[in-house]
């Protein structure tokens, strides 16, 4: 699985942005698909994901009412709408994929599939 990660930028806080992850090389409908931050000095955290096959959605307690994950079928797109946006979430956003064999896995580590990352950068 290819993906390519886009949308990232500058917004001001409150304000919004959507990213998008667009996946090549595999019929997805087995796969989960994630998004992932990393902050500079800090640990790759989850942020939320996607079951391909069915459309059930994951997300970090702490982004659940901010963020949403959804997708494309058609496209073959995973997006990423952020709103609310506060300055703690600057950081690279990336974009991941797994088989999905039956569990749902929050670690990068979990994942075998990585995008480049997109910085998103929230000024206050």
């Amino acid at each position: 699985v290819q993906l390519q990660a886009s949308g990232g930028g500058l917004a001001q806080a409150g304000g919004s942005l959507r990213l998008s992850c667009a996946a090549s090389g595999r019929t997805l409908g087995t796969y989960m698909l994630g998004w992932f931050r990393q902050a500079p000095g800090k640990e790759r955290e989850f942020v939320a994901s996607i079951r391909w096959g069915d459309g059930s959605t994951y997300y970090t307690d702490s982004m659940t009412g901010r963020f949403t994950i959804s997708r494309d079928n058609a496209k073959n797109t995973v997006y990423l709408q952020m709103n609310r946006l506060k300055p703690e979430d600057t950081a690279v956003y990336f974009c991941a994929a797994y088989y999905y064999s039956g569990r749902t896995y929050t670690r990068s580590t979990d994942y075998d599939y990585w995008g480049q990352g997109t910085q998103v950068t929230v000024s206050s």
